[in-house]
Parts: C-alpha cells; structure tokens; sequence
C-alpha cells in the first residue's frame, strides 16, 4: 500500500454498505455501484412460471441458504436436478414444485453429469471437501465420468461449476484447480445475504475465476433472479477475500451493538430506545433495527447461523496473516470481535442466529 493511500477501496466501501442494505428486506437502494446491475434480467425471468426450455441445471445443497436460492430458480422456470447431503430437504423441494421443475440426483456425482452448469451452497469446508472428493459419488467423481463434454449435460457444451460457499481463499483456489483439471469451467461465487435475502433475490453475488461463466446469459439470468448485484472481481480467491472482508465488518458491529445493549441494560435504559436513538443517528443500519429486538430479547431464530459467522470471523484474520499481517495489531477490533463469536460458540449459541454473540450464558 501507498503511503498515505486509503485503506479500503470505494469498491469495497460500496460493498460493505451493500451488506448492511439486504439485511432489510424493504430496502431497494441504488448506489450505482460498478457491478451488473440484475433488475431486468430478474424482470424477464420472472415472467415465467412454468418450466423453460433452457435444460436443467444443477442445484447442489439445500440448507438455509441454498432451499432459498433453488426456489427462486424454479420460480423462474428452471428445471433443477438437485441433491442435499439429507434427502429430505430434496424430497421436500420436489413435494413442493413437482416433479416438471425438480428431479432428485442419487449422488451429487450424477447432478454434474447431467447438467452442464451446476450451483453448489455448501455450509462449511468438512462438507465441501466431502461432497467434491467423496470417491464414485463426489463433484470430481461425476466429472471424471462422463467428462467435461458428456453426452448427459447438452451436447458438447462446457460443463461450468459455480460454487456459492464462503470458504478460505486457498480452499477455492484448490477446489477451482481441481474442477478445471477435468475440463470444466468454474466460478466462486460466495454471496453476501442471509436466509431472508435467498428467498426474496436480494443476494449480492461475489465472483472471482472464469470470466466466460460469469457473462454466460443463462448464469447472469440466474444470478438476476436470486440476487440484486454480482461483482466479477477477478481470479479464483477475489470474491473470497470480498466477502471476509465485508463479514468482518458486519460481525464486529453486531458485536459492538451487543455490547452497547449490555451496557445500556445494566444503566437502566430501554433497549427498544437505544435501539430507537441509534437509528436517527449517523449508525443507522437495516442490521441494528432487525437484529437489536432479537439481541435484547434473546430470541435468535437462525437466519445466518453464529457458527457460520464464526467461521468467517477466523478466515478473514487468517487472510490478514496470510497476507503477512499481524492479525492482532492490524485487525484489534475484529480480532476482539472474534474472540466474542468463539466465547459464544463454546456457550453452545452457534446453531442460533449471529445475534447470539453477546450471550453470556450457556444456551439451554
């Protein structure tokens, strides 16, 4: 860096204000950021309600995120073939859209293989090296079989794997080599949302590897309909390091909300106009206002799991070591926040949504 020179781009400054933004689920603000705009791709999807004609696609993981996303793809037309490492999450899609829009795979193996693009949203590292590597059935197993050209995925076409997760920057790195290695195109493309976001299209897509995917009309009419924005960033790891970045800012002002709560209880103000104050002031946030009644409550029905937030916490002070920082003295605030996150996963909060930071007693 520059002496002098501006710690965080405008870029990454946007994004950061983007990532407080869809937490509300009534905000639709513009900044006129550099990225794709998803608004009419998401407009002309949307005019479909029955199956199109485009082949089906890919759909794996069915969590919390990923149920999310797949609905808004079959509620624009797509046909999915879909596998969840729990069956009954895709039994439970298909009950819902019918077998015209959905079709389950018995291994994620045979979703690669039939379909020439594939969506994977997996929670953490131990599922996606499970489900990539696990022989005869994983990912590579699948396109190993038949191939990047397959008969089963269209023809001829490149088979493309665009992989949703939030992961460390060398585990997508590794993951992309491995994919490419068969042939195949691959995306990362982590996104900043939660449970909420999937379900309305409001998630912001953060994409980093092969530019060609992410111009694909079919993958930009995909991402228009289960999110607001993507950014292309560059190469495999850039989306990857957008993302912590942008977590890390969000988790440690949870954390900082939390404590502001703590301390305005044991003052004796009402939380409800704390929370009131703050968002007439310069801290305003669709964060604060949705997650300060939870956090003075207690109530934290999980819409981004505190493990997962933990998670993410660690990978970005592992980025700033990686990148010959020291974590501590670069990063104090964060790395205090973290601290938190882990404090509140051994008090056993971490299956409980991220507001749960703050709590200082064990969960019951």
């Amino acid at each position: 860096r520059k002496p002098n020179a501006p710690l965080l781009s405008k870029e990454v400054m946007r994004l950061i204000g983007m990532t407080m933004l869809h937490l509300s689920m009534s905000c639709a603000v513009s900044f006129g950021l550099p990225t794709r705009r998803l608004a009419q791709r998401r407009v002309l999807a949307m005019m479909s309600t029955t199956p199109d004609d485009r082949g089906e696609v890919g759909f794996i993981g069915l969590g919390i995120m990923g149920g999310g996303m797949a609905r808004r793809l079959i509620g624009s037309g797509r046909r999915l073939v879909v596998w969840n490492r729990s069956s009954a999450k895709s039994e439970a899609l298909l009950a819902e859209a019918g077998n015209k829009s959905v079709r389950i795979a018995a291994s994620a193996a045979e979703v690669v293989e039939s379909c020439k693009l594939s969506y994977v949203m997996l929670s953490d590292q131990a599922a996606s090296d499970a489900v990539y590597h696990e022989a005869e059935v994983g990912i590579l197993a699948g396109l190993a079989k038949g191939g990047a050209k397959g008969e089963g995925n269209g023809g001829g076409e490149e088979r493309a794997v665009v992989d949703c997760a939030t992961l460390s920057e060398v585990w997508m790195q590794g993951v992309a080599s491995e994919v490419r290695g068969f042939g195949a195109r691959y995306l990362e493309a982590p996104v900043s949302g939660s449970k909420g976001p999937a379900a309305a299209g409001q998630l912001v897509f953060l994409c980093g590897g092969d530019r060609q995917v992410f111009e694909d009309t079919g993958v930009a009419t995909d991402l228009g309909v289960m999110g607001k924005a993507a950014f292309y960033l560059g190469d495999v790891g850039t989306g990857t390091r957008m993302k912590l970045v942008a977590n890390m800012v969000m988790g440690s002002m949870l954390a900082t909300l939390g404590e502001g709560l703590r301390l305005g209880h044991e003052a004796g103000l009402d939380p409800d106009t704390i929370a009131e104050v703050l968002s007439l002031g310069a801290m305003a946030n669709p964060m604060f206002a949705l997650k300060a009644p939870n956090m003075a409550s207690g109530t934290h029905a999980p819409n981004f799991p505190l493990k997962h937030a933990t998670k993410d916490m660690k990978l970005a002070c592992e980025l700033a070591s990686q990148l010959g920082l020291d974590a501590a003295a670069a990063l104090p605030v964060a790395s205090a926040a973290t601290a938190e996150f882990e404090r509140s996963m051994q008090l056993g909060w971490g299956d409980d949504d991220f507001s749960a930071v703050n709590e200082r007693s064990p969960k019951k």
